[in-house]
């Protein structure tokens, strides 16, 4: 019985794959170097010498490209690491609910340049300001059946929001925002960061400080209402 043909595609690959398992064939055969057609550049055949520096360059460029891009993150995330723990220790000075969370909308105005920063706080207190930037809750989580999904979640979501949802969170500004981050504060309510820029925030983003803002935000204002 004739064994099947193999097509060119199939050969090739077989060829390929001895070559990658014995990488020292050239050198037991160098006269097929001379008879291997490189790939051309701007018309003209390069030799596998330099072919093979040519690939080498463009791997360490792309490699320093990565490295600069990774020192780029690495150092937006020490100025991330830097506001929360300035965020932290402002909050442990705090020794009153209104002074925490005054404190915690200025921070994050101010050393995150948020647009729109609101806080969702379940319950009444009388000592706390009336302003735009502050919603109580009364009811708590069921007097908002519009943010039910997120209040159920416990960690961060963030992307675009519908109406709807955006109106509950910032009020008379919500037509403005294009993008939000809604961070749970547990059984104390909801922290909503609002943006004009509807990339700011995209699902999938990641959460690491958004997670250390909320526990952050959480123990302060359970400390608050501990000392009151």
């Amino acid at each position: 019985m004739n064994a099947p043909l193999s097509d060119d595609t199939t050969e090739a690959g077989v060829v390929a794959a001895y070559l990658k398992r014995h990488p020292s064939f050239l050198t037991d055969y160098p006269e097929l170097a001379a008879q291997l057609t490189m790939p051309r550049e701007q018309g003209s055949v390069s030799s596998l010498a330099a072919y093979q520096l040519q690939q080498l360059r463009d791997k360490n460029a792309e490699l320093e490209r990565r490295l600069v891009e990774l020192t780029s993150i690495a150092a937006d995330n020490e100025k991330l690491m830097e506001r929360v723990h300035a965020l932290t220790v402002a909050l442990l000075r705090a020794n009153t609910l209104e002074v925490t969370t005054r404190t915690v909308i200025a921070k994050l105005n101010e050393d995150f340049h948020t647009e729109q920063v609101r806080l969702l706080l379940f319950g009444r207190h009388a000592d706390l300001p009336r302003s735009d930037w502050l919603r109580q809750v009364g009811g708590g989580a069921a007097e908002l059946p519009e943010l039910a999904e997120l209040l159920q979640r416990r960690d961060p979501v963030s992307g675009r929001l519908s109406p709807e949802k955006l109106t509950q969170l910032f009020g008379d500004d919500a037509a403005s925002i294009r993008s939000a981050a809604l961070i749970p504060l547990g059984n104390a309510g909801m922290l909503a960061i609002g943006s004009h820029d509807p990339d700011r925030f995209q699902p999938g983003m990641g959460t690491l400080f958004l997670k250390m803002i909320a526990a952050t935000v959480t123990a302060a204002l359970a400390r608050a209402r501990d000392l009151a």
